[in-house]
């Protein structure tokens, strides 16, 4: 570890979140996922859990939808086809869009 690596700030949780969604907003493939189910949690945050297929691996994620996805709260019914942004190196790395 570098001296000035000592001091530098530690990125909180939702700084990375920005970087991550930015990264596969700037590089990511397009996907497309079915949703779910989505429930609220203790904070009032509504999660979205969804599944997607990559190169014939089947996965399940959770994502906490920002203030504009939850205006379209309808389009994350169960059952729906939903657009996604996903790493291709690292597909377990993805959000709905």
């Amino acid at each position: 570890m570098s001296f000035l690596a000592r001091f530098r700030r530690k990125k909180s949780k939702e700084d990375l979140e920005v970087v991550r969604r930015a990264l596969l907003l700037r590089a990511g493939r397009v996907g497309e996922a079915t949703a779910l189910g989505a429930d609220e949690d203790g904070d009032g945050n509504l999660i979205l859990s969804y599944s997607y297929t990559i190169g014939g691996v089947d996965y399940q994620a959770f994502q906490k939808l920002d203030s504009e996805q939850r205006l379209r709260e309808n389009d994350y019914l169960p059952g729906a086809q939903v657009a996604l942004r996903y790493d291709p190196h690292r597909p377990v790395n993805s959000f709905v869009v």
